[in-house]
């Protein structure tokens, strides 16, 4: 249930985004009490986007590179994508592109912001492969012991926290995008091509995601897609 928001081009604006949580909000939640956790609310990260050291227009440009890996999900896109899975975590992008270890990966402006990508790659091309989210949980046996007002004011307070958080996320895309362009990175929207091969391997992964628990994500598509 877990990984409904890393299927790569499920959902690649924020507008689905948001209708494929509610989709899989009641999974989630079932999912979450299960594990001794109770939902309070979730927040949509910028969409996850393609850095690379020379310009791509077809999966053909970056056949044999070596792309960062970071989970399952993205060493099997990695797969797909005709490159090698390498994992790198964050703080060692920086030195993985300058010494070659790595020459793509696939995450957020706010990333490449953050760990100032100008410096060691030159092209964002802005896919939208997927978008992530933040979910906050509590402790569903210490939310029980508290009063019923303190409950209240959690929850009321959780529900201004996603209304907020969902309208900010935007702005918070352009921004860093706009960031990326004042350095100098190349910014540009994916070719036909290039979009037409994307689309085609989320497709491949929606079938294995579904196929790893047909009813429940059977159940989550459908509502998604309906």
């Amino acid at each position: 249930m877990y990984k409904h928001d890393n299927i790569p081009f499920l959902a690649t604006s924020f507008e689905d985004a948001k209708k494929l949580w509610e989709a899989a909000k009641p999974a989630v939640s079932k999912q979450l009490d299960k594990d001794g956790m109770m939902l309070l609310y979730a927040v949509a990260w910028p969409a996850q986007s393609l850095y690379s050291k020379d310009p791509v227009n077809s999966l053909a440009d970056l056949k044999g590179q070596k792309m960062r890996a970071y989970s399952p999900s993205t060493s099997r896109l990695a797969d797909l994508m005709g490159t090698t899975p390498t994992t790198i975590q964050v703080p060692d992008i920086p030195q993985a592109f300058s010494t070659g270890i790595i020459q793509a990966m696939i995450t957020s402006p706010s990333t490449g912001v953050d760990s100032q990508a100008w410096d060691y790659v030159n092209n964002y091309t802005d896919v939208k492969a997927w978008i992530p989210k933040n979910i906050i949980v509590v402790n569903k046996r210490a939310f029980r012991r508290l009063d019923k007002a303190t409950q209240q004011v959690i929850l009321d307070a959780a529900k201004h926290a996603e209304a907020a958080g969902w309208t900010k996320v935007a702005a918070r895309a352009a921004k860093d995008k706009a960031t990326l362009i004042e350095n100098g990175m190349v910014v540009s929207e994916p070719s036909p091509q290039l979009l037409k091969e994307l689309q085609a391997i989320g497709k491949t992964m929606t079938e294995e995601w579904k196929a790893e628990a047909p009813k429940e994500v059977g159940e989550i598509l459908t509502r998604y897609q309906n």
